[in-house]
């Protein structure tokens, strides 16, 4: 299902961070890893590189060990151009079944992969790419140490949500969390999010209804998992953000483009938000045709 990963890293600490939540998807297949660090090309000139070779494959085998204590087999490759487009290339043409990008949310660091790139990755990407958040420790605002851990969210298995506009992007993510119920997930909610002009309107209502109750037996079918559904009324983004809270929500799973939850607000800029602000990791999945 998701047997090969290439992960962006770089040589934060916090790229640590994401190399050590990665044993929970093994429940979902994933076997094989590929580290990947980008290079600019001013940074791979000796006047501008200030790391040397020795230290960039110094950081790429202690994160090479983290991985393969979680029994993964791994590799590892630095490039040298655009970390976005590269990403996106190998991802592609190596044939790997997810991306995944760690993202210090609103603190976001210029130019380090672990910051607006994994943007640019996900604006760009044709593979899944999941968004693991990392967030600073209280008093250590200004840096982040190898024991900063993406909020403690790391057994993707535990509970799944997934936020669907009922897209044709949002059927296709659907396929994956299928999956995902076959593969061992223990709790799915279902989570759709209507305008609240729709409030009084019971046939939208029945609608969505009908629609989450067919995708709650499919899953039910498909495995042994507790399924929720939801529906909520108001700002997508903020409905997502808020169950992520309240429910103890471990992995978000959305489409990354779609008609939008709301006239005024597609489905892009709601996921966008969503990976950029949620205390739990993101699996945004392109709709490729």
């Amino acid at each position: 299902m998701l047997s090969r990963l290439l992960i962006a890293t770089d040589l934060s600490p916090a790229s640590y961070a994401v190399a050590s939540c990665l044993g929970g998807m093994k429940a979902y297949g994933a076997k094989h890893c590929l580290l990947v660090m980008c290079v600019s090309m001013q940074e791979a000139t000796a006047a501008a590189l200030s790391y040397s070779t020795d230290a960039l494959e110094g950081v790429l085998e202690e994160q090479k060990t983290l991985l393969e204590r979680q029994g993964f087999s791994v590799e590892t490759k630095v490039v040298t151009g655009s970390a976005k487009a590269e990403i996106n290339r190998i991802a592609a043409e190596e044939g790997f079944d997810l991306i995944v990008v760690g993202s210090q949310g609103h603190s976001l660091v210029s130019g380090a992969i672990l910051g607006g790139v994994a943007y640019g990755v996900i604006n760009s990407a044709k593979r899944p790419v999941l968004v693991i958040p990392i967030r600073k420790k209280p008093g250590e605002e200004n840096a982040c140490t190898n024991e900063c851990l993406p909020v403690e969210r790391c057994d993707f298995t535990r509970h799944v949500l997934f936020a669907t506009d009922f897209s044709e992007n949002a059927d296709h993510a659907f396929s994956l969390v299928e999956k995902m119920a076959q593969g061992g997930a223990r709790r799915i909610t279902l989570l759709h999010v209507m305008d609240s002009a729709h409030v009084d309107h019971p046939v939208e209502r029945e609608l969505a209804d009908r629609r989450l109750e067919s995708m709650e037996k499919i899953l039910r079918d498909g495995g042994d998992v507790r399924v929720d559904m939801r529906i909520a009324f108001g700002s997508p983004f903020q409905e997502i953000i808020r169950t992520v809270k309240e429910e103890d929500v471990h992995l978000v799973v959305m489409g990354s483009q779609g008609r939008g939850f709301i006239k005024e607000m597609f489905l892009g800029s709601v996921s966008h938000s969503v990976a950029r602000s949620s205390d739990a990791p993101v699996l945004l999945v392109p709709y490729v045709r």
